[in-house]
This record gives C-alpha cells, structure tokens and sequence, in this order.
C-alpha cells in the first residue's frame, strides 16, 4: 500500500514513518501544504494522510483542491483541533475520516485499512460494469456482447483500474504504480499490455472502449463519445 504523507511536525512524520515502514507500507513525505498538493496530483496514492495545519497551504485546502482537480484517493486528516467545528469543516472539504492528535498508530492503520476496503470496493461488489463491459472479479473474466474473455492478472489489473476510475482518464503513472509499485520494467512494456488488452476486447467489436490521452493516460469511452 503507498500513502502519502504531508505533515510539518519533523517529529510525528518520523514516527509515522517507522511504524509504517516496518509493516511494509511505502510512503512519500511533504513538510507543506504547496508540495503536498503537487505529490497529490501527479502520483498514485492508495490514502493521504494530511495534517490540517501546514505551512504555505492549510490542509483544508490542499484536500479542497485535491477534489476539485478530481483526486479522489481517501483523505484521512490530522489535527491537534478537536472542536465539532473543524471536525465539520474537514468533511465540508472532501476529507473521509478525521483523527485528532495524539492518536494511537495502530488506530491510525485500522482507519486507513477500513478507507482502502472501502474505496477498492471489498464490500460485497463481485462485478464492475461500463456499458457493454461486465468485469467478474473473483473469476477474472470479462463479458462484452456474449463473449467471454479471460484476463491475465496484468490485464484485469489495467481494466479493473480503468473501470472503477469511468469516464475519468486514468494516468500512465497510476497504471505503473497499481501493476509494479516502485519496480517499473525498463522499456514501454504498458504500452505493450495496453495493446494486447486492445486486441482482445476492442478489436472484433466496432466500438472500442479503451482511449489513449496524449502524453496523460487512458480512458474508457462509451459508445456515444466523440
């Protein structure tokens, strides 16, 4: 799982750290606000653990901003303010859960476990669905005009991806980041597994689903967009 961490107390990231990184967790690091935004927006994060009070942007808006740019990767907030007024606020501003410190660390990892399952949709979700394509997640097939195409784990990773984030344009970095984490084979080997998902469900229809986005990503596209 990759977090991202923005908090300006030296001290508490350094814990955070530790107790993260020996559970196996990779995490990226912002000391404020500004930076923290930008590592929101150009990286793939599975949560953000973000610190209301930052440096050169407050938490509240690096977590506005996030959402209006459409980021919607689960925001957990920390905060010493424990008022029912900046809990409120937090949730006004597109934050999914709010922990005051001090906090227990492992109530802090129960609370990022829950958002994840949430947000990978864990609870009771067996099929995703985007116009004519029926993903199965337990089986790895996929059903596109009565025809069944089994995935390989690449595959089903790249359109599980696509599906979930529908319409929304999914970027080469998230794509690299879900598949390999930090170990991205040399070469244009997404590239390669974007064709080969191509061949097997675009090619033998008349519409084809996957869009490439100079230079961004890729999408899926219903059949009515241009």
């Amino acid at each position: 799982m990759k977090l991202l961490l923005v908090e300006d107390h030296q001290d508490i990231a350094g814990v955070i750290f530790d107790f993260f990184e020996i559970k196996g967790y990779t995490l990226d690091y912002a000391s404020n606000g500004q930076h923290g935004f930008e590592l929101g927006c150009q990286n793939h994060y599975d949560l953000i653990i973000l610190d209301v009070m930052l440096p050169k942007m407050d938490g509240f808006t690096v977590c506005q901003q996030l959402r209006e740019q459409g980021i919607d990767t689960p925001i957990l907030m920390l905060t010493a303010r424990d008022t029912r007024e900046d809990t409120l606020q937090g949730f006004e501003h597109g934050a999914d859960d709010y922990l005051v410190k001090p906090f227990d660390l492992e109530i802090l990892e129960a609370r990022i476990k829950a958002l994840t399952r949430r947000r990978q949709g864990e609870t009771a979700v067996s099929t995703l669905t985007f116009g004519e394509l029926q993903l199965d997640l337990s089986s790895h097939n996929l059903l596109r005009d009565n025809c069944c195409f089994a995935l390989n784990p690449t595959l089903f990773t790249i359109l599980k991806l696509l599906i979930t984030r529908a319409p929304k344009v999914v970027s080469k970095q998230e794509m690299i980041a879900a598949l390999w984490g930090d170990d991205e084979p040399e070469g244009n080997v997404l590239r390669s597994h974007i064709y080969q998902l191509r061949n097997q469900i675009d090619k033998p229809f008349k519409h084809a689903y996957i869009k490439t986005v100079p230079k961004v990503g890729y999408q899926l596209i219903q059949q009515d967009d241009k």
